[in-house]
């Protein structure tokens, strides 16, 4: 019976020892997921903004001004404007 205990406790360990393995080697793959998750964020982020610089040189070259063009021609303008007010705040 002392035996079995035995036996017993020692398959316990080595399952725990097996689990805590995994549970590293699961935490170092999620790691790595979010870090790639990052820098694909990024990625997605400077695509959006290369998009948008085609989409606006596009319709500079083209003549036509869509309201999507006017848009940004605005806050482009507005963000012009506070820098100015910064510069003559200093």
């Amino acid at each position: 019976m002392l035996e079995d205990v035995r036996h017993h406790i020692e398959q316990l360990i080595a399952r725990y020892e097996a689990e805590k393995t995994e549970n590293n080697r699961l935490r170092q793959e999620l790691h790595a997921c979010e870090e790639t998750r990052a820098a694909l964020r990024k990625q997605i982020m400077e695509l959006e903004s290369e998009i948008q610089t085609q989409k606006l040189a596009a319709a500079f070259s083209g003549g036509i001004a869509t309201p999507e063009v006017k848009a940004k021609v605005d806050t482009l303008i507005k963000e012009i404007d506070k820098c100015i007010s910064y510069l003559e705040e200093a």
